[in-house]
């Protein structure tokens, strides 16, 4: 698919019908009946579907998100549109014409399908491998790995020249670090971290481990983590827009940053209709 320009979506939003025939247009699998399994259907009126078979009617988008909220599909465009660009949720409502908590629930939907998506990519992390942790809000500060109450401890892992993989880790302890590092990274690759202790422990998994004094210098050769640096600046930027995030959502954001990083040279508008549509698996 090409890039969507904001012409381009206006025209497909012209109408409830045109943005309809879009989105299901970009359905990889055609929908089978929920009772009887039968994959023939005839288009009704409402754009609802009717099996050919047992003749019950049925949503074209069951089990997607588009079939448990109720919200236009001309207004699920523009939403995902503006997700995209990263309005705000606040500001995606009012251009709309949806509520806040709509709008909100829906970048929420979006979010999670983000996540879902990054579930299922179970392909190991090779090579040349920085790994780093960040602390996320609260405003006590201390030692790494001790003080750090009311802030989130986020572990990132990136390959060079490759992705970035975060998650939350409950402290920066060696063995929290290591079951993420062996969860992610295959065996045998070159692992680059800072001093602090808590990856002593890598050489002893399989892995080769290399370390930069912070105190010193940032960079020996090509022992630097400048990389996994790079994304923390570049989640901490974009996050800042949203003015706090509760702990119980930080896992979306955190992660929704983390996807827009590995698909920063991508046409983001189809990845998100595809995730939403549960076609990219």
């Amino acid at each position: 698919m090409g890039t969507m320009n904001l012409p381009d979506l206006i025209h497909i939003c012209g109408t409830e019908e045109s943005a309809f025939q879009y989105l299901f247009s970009r359905k990889r699998e055609l929908p089978s009946c929920p009772s009887c399994n039968y994959m023939q259907f005839y288009f009704m009126r409402r754009n609802r579907l009717r099996c050919a078979r047992c003749r019950r009617d049925f949503h074209p988008f069951q089990g997607t998100p588009l079939a448990t909220m109720r919200i236009p599909y001309t207004s699920w465009l523009l939403l995902i549109k503006l997700f995209e660009l990263e309005v705000s949720a606040r500001k995606a409502g009012l251009q709309t014409g949806v509520s806040y908590p709509t709008a909100l629930r829906a970048f929420d939907t979006i979010r999670r399908a983000i996540v879902t998506h990054l579930s299922r990519e179970d392909e190991l992390l090779k090579g040349e491998i920085e790994a780093d942790e960040a602390y996320f809000g609260g405003k006590r500060k201390g030692r790494r790995g001790r003080g750090s109450r009311n802030k989130t401890i986020v572990f990132g892992i990136l390959e060079r020249e490759g992705k970035v993989s975060v998650s939350i880790v409950t402290d920066a302890s060696a063995e929290s670090l290591m079951q993420e590092t062996v969860k992610k990274v295959r065996r045998g690759s070159i692992v680059y971290t800072d001093k602090w202790r808590g990856y002593n422990s890598l050489m002893f998994c399989g892995y080769r481990h290399l370390n930069i004094d912070h105190r010193y210098k940032f960079k020996r050769g090509k022992v630097y983590i400048n990389g996994v640096e790079g994304f923390w600046s570049f989640a901490k930027e974009k996050l800042i827009k949203h003015h706090g995030i509760s702990k119980e959502k930080f896992l979306l954001y955190i992660k929704e940053m983390e996807w827009r990083y590995n698909n920063r040279d991508q046409e983001l508008f189809d990845l998100l209709v595809a995730m939403i549509l549960g076609a990219d698996h």
